[in-house]
């Protein structure tokens, strides 16, 4: 499977799946760090990818996404941001209403 395979599976298979240096409890970096915690704090559970540890990832994704940074919020397929515009969206309650509507319901 080739990587962009692998991004594209990973995207499909995951409602929100956050692109991160790192984990959400181990973050490397301060943006990384910031945009787990505002998803964290909307109370759902989330995918993440350690594109440290995965450099083809790493690699390929900023082409794929059209988007150069890390962290990269995907969620249901649809690139949402990174650090700034995820920070921006959960101080004014935008991401905690995406998020819940994204996230799987509950049983």
């Amino acid at each position: 499977m080739s990587t962009v395979e692998t991004i594209k599976k990973q995207i499909a298979e995951n409602d929100i799946l956050l692109y991160m240096k790192g984990s959400p409890n181990a973050p490397q970096c301060g943006f990384s760090q910031r945009a787990s915690q505002a998803i964290m704090a909307c109370g759902q559970r989330f995918a993440f990818v350690d594109i440290l540890s995965n450099p083809d990832i790493r690699a390929e994704l900023p082409k794929y996404a059209n988007w150069p940074t890390f962290p990269q919020l995907w969620v249901k397929g649809e690139l949402v941001g990174g650090c700034d515009i995820i920070t921006e969206m959960y101080e004014n309650g935008e991401l905690k209403e995406l998020i819940d509507e994204a996230a799987p319901a509950s049983e």
